[in-house]
């Protein structure tokens, strides 16, 4: 920055604000203990931070400037976002901030318009029923999935199978989508947020809509880290203030991703007034705990507690085994 200052006349950078550029470098590079090699992003905050601070005829770059130069930098790129905020905000775009709902969750995405990358809530939700097609994905049956999303969807049967079929079949079919989504999906990011959804219309324990979810899930119920971590919480964030804060609003993500995060200030200083909650979770058990306010149910030698999720759960599905098993004789 030194060099480059000297190179191109511009005024000198305090401290503070060289920690700004710091930040967005590894902001840009989704790590809090790594700096971006895209030096060109950089630079331009550089010269637009110096430039600002010109226009204030003051005689050093500042935090402030930095931090409008980066401000400024996305409300040049920004546009589509903001219409997709706005039609959740006037509710043309259904993606609920309050309450608890049976079945249903926000998942999270990440919309990459090449060159600046934000995060969007989606609604997903789940119909279970007795049957023997076992997780049925609506985007996959209609050709809107991608190879990825789908392993991510198949892993939730061996999931499921490994809970609830060690003694019977699970006899179910579920069917999850992504609502109000008219183009291709891909990535497993949403599988914990699909299998919460599955979970939720079995046992019939209502989900908090306040919290969105982003994390993939492997078959034993441990939840694997995803990209876009940052760009997701500061999405649904976004979301919540638009429609306003209760202070029971979060975001839900894997552990491994805790070091990924360069959070931007308002969301930082929401969390520490209790405005807005991160949750950070190894697996499914930690996920639905916090999603439902119940236990899961599963820490027994005898089976599951009683009226935890994974009893109620368990007793649908030995309902539906026993509906199908009647219907065969």
């Amino acid at each position: 920055m030194n060099s480059l200052c000297e190179k191109d006349n511009l005024l000198p950078f305090t401290r503070s604000a060289v920690g700004k550029v710091i930040e967005f470098g590894s902001r840009i590079a989704s790590d809090q203990n790594k700096l971006s090699t895209r030096f060109n992003k950089v630079t331009e905050v550089i010269y637009e931070s110096s430039a600002i601070a010109s226009q204030e005829e003051a005689v050093e770059v500042l935090d402030i400037h930095v931090k409008k130069a980066i401000e400024e930098r996305k409300d040049r790129e920004d546009r589509l976002e903001e219409r997709i905020r706005e039609q959740i905000t006037k509710g043309n775009i259904l993606i609920h901030t309050e309450g608890s709902e049976v079945g249903q969750i926000n998942g999270l995405s990440v919309l990459d318009t090449g060159g600046y990358m934000f995060g969007i809530p989606t609604r997903i939700t789940a119909r279970t029923y007795a049957g023997d097609e076992g997780v049925i994905n609506i985007e996959r049956e209609t050709k809107m999935s991608g190879s990825i999303h789908t392993k991510g969807v198949l892993t939730l049967s061996g999931y499921l199978g490994g809970i609830f079929a060690q003694e019977t079949p699970l006899g179910l079919t579920a069917q999850v989508t992504f609502e109000q989504s008219y183009g291709g999906i891909d990535g497993d990011s949403a599988s914990s947020a699909e299998l919460y959804a599955i979970l939720s219309s079995l046992s019939d324990v209502p989900i908090r809509q306040g919290i969105a979810v982003t994390g993939s899930v492997d078959q034993r119920g441990e939840i694997q880290p995803i990209g876009g971590a940052t760009e997701k919480i500061e999405g649904f964030f976004d979301v919540c203030r638009e429609k306003g804060f209760d202070g029971s609003q979060g975001v839900m993500i894997p552990m491994l991703n805790v070091d990924n995060l360069m959070l931007k200030d308002e969301v930082i200083s929401a969390v520490k007034d209790e405005l807005f909650h991160i949750y950070a979770i190894k697996s499914v058990d930690e996920g639905i705990e916090v999603l439902t306010g119940r236990s899961s149910g599963r820490n027994t030698d005898k089976g599951f507690v009683e009226g935890s999720v994974f009893d109620l759960a368990y007793k649908k599905l030995r309902r539906f085994s026993e509906a199908i098993h009647a219907m065969k004789r």
